[in-house]
């Protein structure tokens, strides 16, 4: 079982928490998850359904894939 701890101060308000290592990455990687579905969920609402091949996008910005 995971342990958590807390820091707290003199009249027992918690300061701060104390993670497993394993805890603390599994946190970060799904708040990076959800960022993403947050980025994608965003860019959705602002699809028009235009979209243009990454070749010709960079074409137009004088860019290569090479």
């Amino acid at each position: 079982m995971e342990q958590v701890q807390y820091i707290s101060d003199v009249e027992g308000k918690k300061l701060a928490v104390i993670l497993p290592i394993e805890k603390y990455r599994k946190i970060l990687n799904d708040l990076e998850e959800l960022e993403d579905l947050r980025l994608y969920d965003e860019a959705k609402a602002v699809d028009d359904g235009e979209g243009i091949l990454l070749t010709n996008y960079l074409e137009k910005r004088n860019m290569n894939l090479e």
